[in-house]
């Protein structure tokens, strides 16, 4: 069951989301050096003349938050309504689709029901989802079940599973522990999951979290076996899921309260920058509260899924209330306009400095 929860940790976990979302979008597929040269100083927003925008890491947390707030407790209610906010969001013409989600969302308008309608891929879409349902549930058996349905939706590798559980578990604490304690934290993950890789990893992520190990270091520990340490950082954190729990979560634990230090650590690792600040982000700003997510940060001219917007979504899910009106008419618009100024964006990542 779910119950209300503290308004200032939930908007800090939304809110927290688009700001790390947009922060790293410049970034996304570039590797730590490069996006350094590009963009030099300190962390700040730059999609769009000095301002920033959202990717589809937000969208997919919205789309989760209204779900629920459509379904409540009611698993078989959340996987349809999730279901059909996923189809309609493709009809939308989004800019930035995964091809796993893409083939998933496909198969759910040719008739795949929710449960069938996932692909075999263990890339970062369920994980993007996962802050809200460890926020929205007080019973940690209500979180697994609920990252279940939302996985299987879109990816039926067991990996993306378990990975999407762990953040959805630190999200939990996040936004429900009077006091985090990391121990708890990485105690639950591991009573929910026999991935022997996500283990491993959890244990290289410990030790750099002992050592007091920067995450580029675990970054590159993380990294293809056969690639030095410097190539591999060189290449940015992947898509795929157990690359990016790990860098997430040690971002996040040695930094929890620090919005700013522990999404900027993940996003100037580089590679799939805009998630990795997204589940970060969400996770900094739960622990932190939305008080404290930085002002300059919240830049962000989107819309209909504005800053606003998603305050007043948070409120909703604080309140356990009714789904939040959206202008659904101006979402092609906007994502027409999205598409423009990404393109700009790469085409600019053509020129110097190289």
């Amino acid at each position: 069951m779910s119950s209300a929860v503290d308004v200032d940790r939930v908007t800090g976990l939304l809110l927290g989301t688009a700001v790390g979302d947009s922060l790293g979008l410049p970034r996304e597929g570039l590797g730590a050096r490069r996006a350094a040269r590009l963009y030099p100083g300190p962390l700040r927003q730059r999609f769009v003349l000095g301002r920033g925008m959202l990717s589809d890491d937000t969208e997919h947390a919205c789309m989760t938050a209204q779900a629920l707030l459509a379904a409540g407790d009611d698993p078989r209610r959340f996987a349809r309504a999730l279901g059909w906010k996923l189809r309609w969001w493709l009809l939308g013409l989004p800019a930035g689709v995964g091809w796993g989600t893409l083939r998933a969302i496909a198969k759910l308008w040719v008739g795949f029901p929710p449960a069938r309608s996932g692909v075999r891929s263990a890339g970062n879409g369920p994980a993007m989802r996962a802050p809200v349902i460890g926020a929205w549930f007080d019973d940690l058996r209500d979180v697994e079940a609920f990252v279940g349905v939302s996985t299987r939706i879109t990816h039926r590798d067991p990996r993306a599973h378990a990975g999407a559980l762990a953040i959805a578990i630190a999200a939990h604490h996040a936004v429900r522990a009077p006091r985090l304690e990391p121990a708890l934290v990485l105690r639950d993950i591991r009573a929910r999951t026999d991935d022997g890789e996500l283990l491993t990893a959890l244990a290289r992520m410990e030790l750099a979290l002992a050592h007091g190990h920067e995450p580029a270091a675990l970054a590159a520990d993380l990294g293809p076996r056969r690639a030095s340490a410097r190539q591999a950082l060189n290449r940015g954190v992947t898509g795929y899921v157990h690359h990016t729990v790990p860098v997430c979560l040690h971002a996040w634990l040695r930094s929890p309260g620090d919005v700013r230090r522990a999404v900027t650590d993940v996003i100037a690792l580089g590679g799939d920058a805009d998630t990795t600040g997204a589940i970060v982000g969400a996770l900094a700003g739960a622990s932190a509260g939305a008080s404290r997510l930085p002002t300059e940060w919240l830049a962000i001219i989107d819309w209909p899924r504005s800053v606003a917007w998603i305050r007043a979504l948070a409120h909703r899910m604080a309140d356990r209330g009714a789904p939040l009106p959206i202008a659904w008419p101006a979402i092609p618009v906007r994502n027409a306009a999205f598409a423009a100024i990404a393109l700009l964006t790469g085409l600019r990542r053509l020129l110097p400095p190289y």
